[in-house]
C-alpha cells in the first residue's frame, strides 16, 4: 500500500481548485507588475500575462492530467511506476529542497513585508520566527485542514482583491496606458516567462491530486485555477499602471501596497487601507507557505517512509528558519525569487516531459 492510500478521498476537486488559486496569488503576484513593467512599455503587460496565464493554464491541465491516470497514487508510487524507483527517489528529493527553499522563501518575504510597512522597529528575526511558528503549529494537524483553511480563507482573499482593484478607480489616469503595443518581440518574451514563472503555483497538484477520490475532473479544476488569477492580475496590473504609469511601477518593490496607500476608504472608516491588505496578504501567504511545508513534509516522507512526520517538522523547522535568515537584503531577495521561479518552472517542465514521453510508452491506469 502506498503512503498516500490511508489519506485518499479526503479533498474534492473544488479544494485543489481553490489550492491553486491561492497558491498563484500568493507566490509572486505582490511583485508581478513591477517585474511585467520591467520589460515591457506603457500598458502592453495585460498582453503578456493573458499570454502567460494561457500557456500555464495548458500546462497545468497536462501535468494534471498525467498524475489523473494514476488515481490515490503519490506521485513517488506513480513515478517509480514510469521511471524507476531510483529515479523517483531523485525526483522526489529534488522536490523536497525545492518547497524547502520556497518555504523559507516564503518565511522571509513575510518578515521583508512586515518590515518595510508595519513593524519598521521589530527585527526581522522575530518577525519570521513568529510567522514560522504559526505555520509550524498548523501543519502539524491533519492534511485535510490545510484545505479547510484555503476555504475558509478564499472569500477573504477574493472580497480584499476585489476592494484592491475598485477603490483606485476615482484616481486612475486612464490615458497612462496609451500607446498600446510599443514592446519589442524580446521584452514580449521575457516578460511572458515572468509570467508563467509566476503562474508556476499549480505544481501542487501532482502532490494532492492523489487525495482526491475521484480525479476525473480535476485536471480542469487546475486549468481553471490558473485563469482565475491571471484575469485577477490583468486588471490589477491595468490599474497599477493607471494609477502610477509604467516607469513609477517598474521601480516599486511592491506595487499593490503602493496601491492601497494611494486610496481612501469613503466615510473615513478606515485610515490606512494598506494594513488591510497587509493581513490580507499575510492569510494569502500563510496558507502558501503552509502547503509548501506540508508538501516538502510529505516528499520527504515519500522517500523515508519510517521516519514519524512530528521528526520531520522539529527538524526541518530550524533549517527553514535558518535559511530565511540568509538574504542579507532584499536585493538578495529579489534575486534568490528569480532564481527560484526560473527553477521551479524549468524543472517542472523536466519532470513533467519525463512523466509523459513514460506514460505514453508504458499505459496509465496500471500502477499498484
Amino acid at each position: 500500500m502506498n503512503s498516500s492510500s490511508k489519506m485518499q478521498g479526503i479533498i474534492s476537486d473544488r479544494d485543489i481548485l481553490i489550492a491553486v488559486i491561492t497558491n498563484i496569488i500568493g507566490v509572486l503576484t505582490l511583485s508581478l507588475p513591477k517585474l511585467i513593467a520591467k520589460e515591457t512599455v506603457s500598458s502592453d503587460g495585460w498582453l503578456v500575462i493573458i499570454i502567460g496565464g494561457i500557456i500555464s493554464s495548458i500546462f497545468a491541465l497536462f501535468v494534471t492530467k498525467i498524475a489523473a491516470n494514476y488515481p490515490n497514487q503519490s506521485f513517488y508510487s506513480y513515478a517509480s511506476y514510469l521511471l524507476s524507483k531510483p529515479i523517483a527517489k531523485i525526483l522526489t528529493l529534488i522536490f523536497t529542497l525545492q518547497y524547502f527553499c520556497i518555504t523559507s522563501f516564503h518565511v522571509r518575504k513575510i518578515s521583508a513585508l512586515s518590515h518595510q510597512y508595519l513593524f519598521v522597529n521589530t527585527p526581522i528575526e522575530v518577525i519570521s520566527l513568529s510567522f514560522l511558528l504559526a505555520v509550524v503549529y498548523a501543519v502539524s494537524g491533519s492534511r485535510a485542514a490545510i484545505f479547510r483553511l484555503n476555504i475558509l480563507f478564499f472569500p477573504i482573499l477574493i472580497g480584499g482583491w476585489l476592494i484592491l482593484i475598485l477603490l483606485p478607480l476615482g484616481i486612475v489616469k486612464f490615458e497612462d496606458l496609451l500607446p498600446v503595443f510599443q514592446t519589442d518581440l524580446k521584452g514580449y518574451v521575457k516578460a511572458t516567462y515572468q509570467t508563467i514563472a509566476s503562474f508556476g503555483g499549480f505544481g501542487i497538484v501532482l502532490f494532492y491530486i492523489a487525495l482526491v477520490k475521484n480525479p476525473k475532473n480535476t485536471p480542469k479544476m487546475s486549468a481553471i485555477g490558473v485563469l482565475v488569477p491571471m484575469f485577477l492580475n490583468v486588471i490589477l496590473y491595468i490599474i497599477c499602471i493607471a494609477t502610477f504609469g509604467n516607469l513609477t511601477t517598474r521601480n516599486l518593490f511592491f506595487p499593490p501596497f503602493d496601491l492601497s496607500r494611494s486610496v481612501e476608504i469613503p466615510g473615513g472608516f478606515f485610515e490606512r487601507f494598506d494594513s488591510i491588505l497587509f493581513a490580507l496578504w499575510t492569510i494569502i501567504l500563510f496558507t502558501t507557505t503552509l502547503m509548501a511545508f506540508d508538501i516538502t513534509i510529505m516528499t520527504l516522507m515519500m522517500v523515508f517512509n519510517k521516519i514519524k512526520k512530528m521528526t520531520v517538522i522539529f527538524v526541518l523547522s530550524p533549517l527553514i528558519f535558518l535559511a530565511s535568515m540568509l538574504p542579507k537584503s532584499y536585493l538578495e531577495l529579489i534575486k534568490l525569487n528569480n532564481y527560484l521561479s526560473q527553477f521551479i518552472v524549468i524543472y517542472l517542465l523536466i519532470v513533467t516531459l519525463l512523466l509523459g514521453v513514460a506514460n505514453k510508452v508504458k499505459g496509465g491506469n496500471q500502477c499498484e
